[in-house]
């Protein structure tokens, strides 16, 4: 791949509205060649359940629910896939374009730092796949496609969903780190949360997790990436993607 620069947008906790937000809005910065490739890392406060953008379906109680006092949003991504708990997980988003083949080979190209990083900090991780109810299963890390990444335990431990416009990709997934069992079980209810087991060395330390996974897709891109937070004006525009 040719040597390039990225950017680097610091880690941002925001409501998931916002954050979908930023996320379209770097796609079509992109896209336009306003900006270069883009990576970062995001929390969702308060927490939130995100929908994929062609799922209509959903059960009526995840419009009340609540966790520490706070309710749970219940926001649209723009990219497809079913729906994601955002509580105790930290998501990654790339923003792209040149890469060839096929959306799943897109998909594993783009994994592919994010299994180099986690290997680094001492966690093996490797691709899922699909499982027979995965159509009419509501809970994305029910089930695990040759686009997520599990645990050696067979634990999906990342999920991943995917846009594209032309030859841009804005790519975005989940992390589990420290997911609160009976919130999930309160969410998709007949559903059971498989424990993450993490390395005790990481106490899911975040940013012991993010200098890893950036260094990685330096050396994996062959790109320098450079940290530049969003400017005002930035945000000015950002606040028009905003549904």
């Amino acid at each position: 791949m040719k040597q390039q620069v990225w950017r680097l947008i610091p880690l941002l906790a925001a409501a998931g509205g916002v954050q979908m937000a930023i996320d379209r809005w770097l796609l079509a910065q992109h896209q336009s060649g306003k900006l270069p490739s883009v990576l970062r890392f995001y929390t969702w406060s308060p927490p939130a359940i995100s929908l994929g953008y062609h799922q209509h379906k959903y059960p009526q109680h995840w419009q009340n629910l609540t966790w520490q006092g706070q309710k749970l949003d219940l926001v649209r991504r723009p990219t497809g896939g079913r729906a994601v708990l955002h509580q105790g997980d930290l998501t990654y988003a790339v923003i792209t374009s040149g890469l060839s083949g096929s959306r799943i080979e897109a998909y594993q190209t783009i994994c592919q730092f994010l299994i180099q990083g986690w290997r680094a900090i001492g966690l093996k991780l490797d691709y899922g796949t699909a499982g027979r109810g995965y159509i009419h299963n509501p809970d994305c890390f029910g089930t695990a496609t040759g686009a997520d990444l599990i645990l050696p335990d067979g634990t999906k431990f990342i999920g991943s969903a995917q846009l594209r416009r032309g030859g841009v990709i804005l790519q975005h997934g989940s992390m589990r780190l420290q997911p609160d069992a009976e919130l999930f079980t309160q969410v998709f209810r007949a559903e059971s949360l498989t424990p993450v087991q993490l390395p005790p060395s990481l106490s899911c330390n975040v940013e012991t997790i993010m200098t890893a996974l950036t260094s990685a897709a330096s050396e994996y891109f062959d790109t320098e990436i450079t940290l530049q937070p969003l400017s005002e004006s930035e945000w000015d525009e950002i606040h028009m993607y905003h549904d």
